[in-house]
């Protein structure tokens, strides 16, 4: 294979006049630009990209760190941060935590010793001071579905507290006064964010009709474990009428310990779900969920960090927030007292 001074030999050129006719042709003139053109063509000569970015600091990588892949979710929000990143001829690097704050610790690690230029990052949990010490390392880094409290970087993210706002208003004008809370521990930001929605939205609910909420948190937010838990309820009694799940995974996993035990969905439970993912809609039960637009989430904190790496001097940090929506489909539907009075009045 060609190298760069073989083709300065045969044009009778220096090597930074071949590199500048690789890099920056505008400063050749025409007749030696065309001169060491031809031979790299004659010669088969390939640039080596690597070793042009190492010399200038730069590889062109960057990593993305998600809680759980396994979600659809997260991975319509990778999909996005590869399409926005392969479009400006950048590589993704996936590390997937298992929402282990230890996994976590790792990847941000070996990815800071890999040099990436940039860390997109959704944290398992509160992990700031770990997030500023890489950044203290000179790498970009960039919140995805959670907003920066308390660290210089970017963020995208979608207003959880508005979501949860949406769930909980969406089930009490059904009329459900007896609601489950079915999602994972108030350690995970988003969670918290939408159960503050849940609470100051009751604060807008008249006294007699303030609905009750019975809380079951899971150890992990996927359906197997929703559905294991939901199994455990049920046994000891169905003492709500609605659902409310911290993601549709988890809403899935509930609707099927349902339907097992007899349960029907939505005639007896209404069950509202959280992310609104692909077959949410085409599941034996269409799910009524709260829509966050993963694929965009991802491809503008892919663009904001690609941004800062091209333009460190002149970047701005932005916070970027989505607004969820609420999708209605067949999982839930009015109680049965609320259809009675709807058909008397």
């Amino acid at each position: 294979m060609a190298s760069i001074r073989d083709v300065a030999k045969a044009a009778g050129v220096s090597l930074g006049t071949v590199s500048n006719a690789i890099n920056r042709p505008e400063v050749l003139a025409p007749l030696t630009l065309r001169k060491v053109q031809k031979v790299i063509e004659e010669m088969g000569f390939v640039p080596n990209a690597s070793a042009r970015n190492l010399r200038a600091g730069r590889n062109r990588v960057i990593g993305l760190i998600v809680p759980d892949i396994s979600n659809p979710f997260f991975t319509a929000l990778a999909m996005g941060v590869n399409d926005a990143a392969f479009a400006a001829k950048y590589v993704v690097i996936l590390c997937n935590t298992d929402e282990s704050t230890d996994k976590e610790s790792q990847y941000l690690e070996v990815l800071s010793a890999q040099n990436v230029e940039g860390i997109l990052i959704t944290p398992a949990r509160e992990t700031i001071r770990a997030l500023a010490k890489v950044a203290e390392k000179g790498i970009r880094l960039a919140l995805v579905d959670r907003p920066a409290l308390g660290l210089q970087a970017c963020s995208v993210a979608v207003n959880d507290s508005y979501g949860g706002s949406l769930a909980l208003t969406h089930l009490h004008e059904l009329g459900h006064r007896k609601i489950l809370l079915l999602t994972g521990s108030e350690d995970i930001p988003q969670v918290a964010d939408r159960n503050t929605g849940i609470r100051d939205s009751m604060k807008e609910i008249p006294a007699n009709q303030l609905p009750q909420i019975m809380e079951l948190r899971l150890d992990s937010m996927s359906a197997s474990n929703a559905y294991d838990a939901m199994m455990k309820k049920i046994e000891s009694g169905v003492d709500f009428t609605g659902i409310i799940c911290g993601n549709d995974l988890i809403a899935l996993g509930a609707i099927r310990a349902l339907r097992e035990k007899n349960i029907s969905v939505p005639e007896d439970v209404s069950v509202i779900g959280y992310d609104d993912i692909d077959f949410a809609g085409s599941a034996n039960v269409p799910l009524t969920s709260i829509s966050q637009p993963a694929y965009e989430l991802g491809f503008a904190a892919a663009e904001l960090i690609i941004s800062e790496c091209e333009n460190p001097e002149r970047h701005v940090h932005q916070r970027i927030e989505f607004q969820p929506r609420l999708v209605v489909r067949s999982s839930t539907a009015p109680t049965k007292s609320h259809r009675a009075n709807l058909r008397i009045s």
